[in-house]
């Protein structure tokens, strides 16, 4: 492992010195950066999409249990992630934490990683959003509209909310994500003044030890750990907030309790409205949905559940639109350093008026597309193909970088301020959080097949674990390059932070 040493012969860029291509600064504040972060989580989709499955074939009735043990595990891990975020500010996030930590070798291995992530979280939310879009307008219009119709608009909305800069994507994922939210939590709240449902209040869901009596619950724990995906994008938006030494880590937490605050109270009131043993009947059914569409129908009205449907539709477009401002700002960051020249001049520039990473942001709009053109071209299901396989696949690696970066935590503090070393918050939380990833990853190898569906045979999904070794180490094997061909170049790897934030 190579040490980190920041303040001498690191290389460091600083961000804000001219000739540097950065992001518009000062643009997003708290909530902001909040409502982005959460968007990624995608609330309505996780919870309609997700519970049903860890109902019947994972945590059972157990299932509001395995968010509160996940939210309990994120929040140890946020611990060194945001005590990390107060000394480095970095587009890059996870490639500069890491790389401050472990090296520049295992930096650029972390960040490639990332991106890759990030690149094919985006069509496999336009996967599940066509799904929806095309069932919903043929439920409730009578419009037999072709999925890849709903794809292509998916595409350019994405495309110019980033072009646009962060505080468009900012307005209109406020906008989308306030109104998943708002209806889920009218469902939760409504069963709450009907007494709890046919059962009372029983707290049974929420019993951390239920979590374990389900059919499968190494499948309900990662399925719930799925369920945050995308809550450390936080730290990406870093030099576009406001204040970052403030502004990070307050968003992170607060998207990580938030966030799971709000699926356990949802996934518990959905199961209370019916019932738990007819919960785990509509879980298992052919309209797996109808554990959330149930209670809502029943409580609220009919036409809560039509709005339910069409805000699956946008709330997946916001997730969408969350996960390619990501993946552009890591393509921005990779690209800024000029560790390939021509990428400085193009994907590593700034737009000049909005501040954007536009040019990347073209850049994965067409990786998103071509990924979505083959998936089609080869007679995959949106949803069953599309989304899950690249879900998968994505989920893979941000879990692996995750766990490195709580072990670029330790090293990172252990040779830098002392100020700040903190036998909890640099050393046993992110220990915890770094050996919970790991346990994380190893539930998603060995539930892939299940994970998977109807794909489970799919070849995609089989070469998912090399896919995701063969990225890492085309990452290690080019900083090793780099490092024998072109110190000078090398040196650059993840070092792009702004000064002002660095340095506390």
């Amino acid at each position: 492992m190579e040490p980190s040493t920041p303040t001498v012969l690191s290389g460091e860029t600083n961000a804000s010195e001219p000739g540097v291509s950065r992001l518009k600064p000062n643009v997003v504040g708290l909530l902001g950066v909040v409502f982005m972060a959460v968007a990624t989580a995608a609330p309505i989709t996780a919870m309609t999409g997700n519970v049903p499955f860890m109902m019947s074939a994972g945590s059972g009735i157990g299932t509001p249990a395995a968010f509160l043990i996940a939210m309990v595990v994120l929040a140890v891990f946020t611990v060194g992630f945001t005590t990390m975020a107060k000394h480095i500010t970095a587009t890059g996030a996870f490639y500069g934490f890491i790389s401050f930590g472990l090296g520049r070798t295992t930096g650029l291995a972390a960040g490639l990683l990332a991106a890759f992530a990030y690149a094919v979280f985006e069509p496999s939310l336009i996967g599940i959003f066509s799904s929806f879009a095309h069932n919903t307008v043929q439920d409730q219009l009578g419009k037999d509209v072709p999925w890849w119709v709903f794809a292509i608009l998916m595409l350019v909305i994405n495309a110019v909310g980033t072009w646009f800069g962060v505080a468009l994507a900012e307005r209109l994922l406020v906008v989308l994500l306030a109104t998943e939210v708002t209806v889920l939590f009218i469902m939760a709240v409504s069963v709450l003044f009907h007494g709890g449902g046919p059962d009372g209040f029983s707290l049974a869901p929420i019993n951390p030890v239920n979590a374990f009596h389900g059919p499968s619950a190494g499948l309900g724990l990662f399925f719930a750990f799925w369920s945050w995906v995308g809550f450390e994008s936080t730290a990406m938006y870093g030099e576009e907030s406001k204040d970052p030494k403030r502004i990070i880590p307050r968003a992170t937490m607060i998207a990580v309790l938030g966030v799971g605050v709000f699926y356990l109270f949802v996934s518990w009131m959905a199961i209370s409205g019916s019932g738990q043993d007819k919960a785990l009947e509509l879980a298992g059914s052919d309209n797996p949905m109808n554990v959330f569409f149930g209670p809502t129908e029943r409580y609220v009205g009919h036409w809560a559940v039509d709005v339910m449907q069409w805000l699956m539709v946008s709330g997946s477009l916001a997730c969408g639109m969350a996960f390619h401002n990501c993946a552009a700002r890591y393509l921005f960051a990779l690209g800024r350093e000029g560790v390939v020249p021509a990428l400085q001049r193009t994907i590593g520039s700034s737009h000049p008026k909005h501040g954007s990473p536009h040019i990347a942001g073209v850049v994965q709009t067409v990786i998103a597309g071509l990924l979505v053109l083959a998936f089609g071209l080869a007679g995959k299901d949106p949803y069953a193909g599309l989304y899950t396989l690249l879900a998968v696949l994505g989920t893979m690696a941000i879990l692996i970088v995750q766990a490195t970066c709580s072990f670029a935590v330790i090293a990172y503090f252990r040779n830098n301020h002392p100020e700040t070393r903190h036998w909890f918050r640099t050393l046993v939380a992110p220990l915890i959080g770094g050996v919970a990833m790991i346990g994380v990853v190893l539930l998603l190898v060995l539930n892939m097949d299940t994970a998977a569906g109807t794909e489970a045979g799919s070849l995609i999904l089989k070469a998912t674990p090399y896919l995701v070794a063969a990225v890492a180490l085309a990452g290690v094997g080019y900083a090793l390059y780099l490092k024998r061909t072109d110190p000078s170049r090398y040196a650059l790897l993840g070092r792009t932070v702004l000064e002002e934030s660095h340095e506390r």
